[in-house]
């Protein structure tokens, strides 16, 4: 009843090896998905939730203070009129992230899943890094796209990572101290990736589960 969370540079794979993870160990894997859950909680429209995640902090409170005309305001929201600030953002996030984790047999992508889950027992928390040259090919051959397209995705995603951990007040998202595991994807394969992080999970659980023969 593991849960993995996977924190990674942009480029680096993390979407992908997840998905690879789930398929051999048979897990759920949970990524934009948490999106409409944060949606659903606080009443708004997914669009809303992705303007938190991809706006700085001094942006999106302009957005929500009457700057933008309250016409592209009503747009966003859904009929029901909710409200969503970031506190409101990271207070979802913390409440259903946990309640993911506690269902077990779950990988789930970014949002701060190694903060939130880090007193987690059953929980194991890996970082994907690499070359930015690395992380831009990777986006190149796995999205078809130009090396200009793929560089800007790049860059524009690792801005809107510092912003994310930003509203969570982190700025040791890098630190080794926080992950089980940190990969090097510029060294290590997908295929690699992957069997390293099964084994790590499959190995703690056997140790971790209680043995068959009671002592006497």
């Amino acid at each position: 009843m593991a849960v993995i969370t996977v924190s990674r540079q942009f480029g680096a794979g993390g979407k992908t090896l997840g998905k690879m993870i789930s398929s051999k160990m048979e897990y759920s894997l949970v990524d934009n998905e948490i999106i409409q859950m944060v949606a659903t909680k606080a009443k708004v429209s997914t669009n809303w939730v992705e303007s938190i995640e991809k706006e700085a902090g001094g942006k999106f409170l302009k957005f929500i203070s009457g700057v933008v005309p309250k016409s592209l305001v009503d747009r966003v929201l859904d009929d029901k009129r909710g409200y969503i600030d970031e506190e409101i953002y990271v207070d979802s996030l913390r409440t259903i992230i946990s309640k993911i984790a506690d269902e077990g047999n779950t990988i789930i992508i970014g949002r701060g899943g190694q903060y939130i889950l880090k007193d987690q027992k059953n929980a194991f928390h890996l970082l994907l890094i690499g070359e930015k040259d690395d992380r831009v090919k990777f986006m190149e051959s796995h999205y078809d796209l130009t090396t200009r397209q793929a560089t800007q995705a790049v860059e524009m995603d690792d801005k809107r990572r510092i912003n994310l951990y930003r509203k969570f007040g982190k700025k040791d998202y890098d630190h080794p101290d926080l992950y089980h595991l940190v990969l090097n994807m510029s060294k290590v394969s997908l295929k690699v990736a992957c069997e390293v992080v099964c084994k790590l999970v499959e190995a703690q659980g056997a140790e971790d589960s209680p043995s068959e023969t009671q002592p006497s």
